[in-house]
């Protein structure tokens, strides 16, 4: 099984992985079938790409797996990857605290289709099949460099970039441009009381909650941790305004529900406009400050 390491900075924890000595190419048709992991909280897992050519490949804590994970919600062994004929499978070999694809728990075995994302413990793989499995991977690395593995909604790199160009713009054609920032209220408490994969949960369920109200011109992105950062094109402060006390509330309304427990999250929003000599850092500060305000309110507020 060959890995290969690709350098993407992201958040750290500790990880180790093992290295595998290659084996000769499987005759089935599938040897470039890999799996790379998109999300790691650990930056030297970032972008690393296992090639599936062994009839299995095992991933937990213990030493003797191809791919070992160090963490307190991984297994000892917690899942496989199987080869049957041209398909590959996941199979959980019992682990505490499951293994999930595509963000929905396995009861014990599900068949994997390109593109799937397979959870284990903190850390997402993305499995890439069929003979265009090499594109697919590049394809990926870049895709790395604008998404957020976790939420798979836009970074902070990506938002530097695109805030800077609608500055640019709003300026040229004397259009507003305003910014929200917000984050999850007492968020170390759901980590500490449900588990940080708990967590991990609310970060991407809310990131749906959120991108299903955001217009096409409009960027979302995680700004980091359990903050995020929405661009709005063309909108006043009382425009974002608006949207923000609608964000808070469908956030606030909607149930997040983690193995069978329902978890309460809210918000606090700040909304922030653009001024004649701004640079993108100076929108996000205000609208950073008008967060904090927002918590010192009482959290689960608004403030512009």
């Amino acid at each position: 099984m060959d890995c290969e390491q690709v350098v993407v900075t992201e958040f750290e924890e500790k990880t180790r992985v093992t290295q595998v000595t290659a084996s000769l190419p499987s005759e089935t048709g599938s040897r470039n079938d890999c799996v790379v992991v998109i999300y790691s909280k650990e930056t030297g897992l970032l972008g690393k790409r296992f090639v599936l050519d062994q009839e299995t490949m095992r991933i937990g804590r213990g030493a003797d797996n191809h791919v070992v994970l160090e963490g307190d919600s991984v297994s000892r062994q917690h899942v496989r990857f199987e080869r049957r004929g041209e398909l590959w499978f996941a199979v959980d070999e019992g682990s505490t605290n499951g293994t999930y694809v595509n963000e929905t728990q396995i009861e014990h075995e599900t068949e994997l289709r390109t593109n799937d994302r397979i959870k284990v413990g903190p850390t997402i793989f993305k499995y890439l099949s069929g003979a265009d499995a090499e594109a697919k991977y590049h394809e990926e690395i870049y895709r790395m460099t604008i998404i957020d593995g976790l939420t798979q909604i836009h970074n902070k790199r990506y938002l530097f970039e695109a805030l800077e160009r609608e500055i640019i713009r709003a300026r040229r054609h004397e259009r507003p441009l305003s910014a929200l920032m917000f984050d999850i209220d007492f968020f170390k408490r759901i980590n500490d009381h449900y588990g940080h994969l708990a967590g991990d949960f609310v970060l991407r369920d809310l990131a749906q909650v959120v991108q299903s109200r955001i217009r096409r011109d409009e960027v979302f992105a995680r700004y980091g941790g359990e903050e995020f950062f929405i661009v709005l094109p063309e909108t006043s402060l009382e425009g974002a305004a608006a949207l923000a006390e609608t964000l808070r509330s469908k956030v606030a309304e909607h149930k997040y529900v983690f193995q069978g427990e329902a978890i309460a999250v809210t918000v606090s929003i700040g909304c922030a406009v653009v001024k004649e000599e701004d640079t993108a850092q100076d929108l996000i500060q205000r609208a950073d400050e008008k967060m904090y305000e927002a918590k010192r309110g009482g959290r689960n507020k608004v403030c512009h």
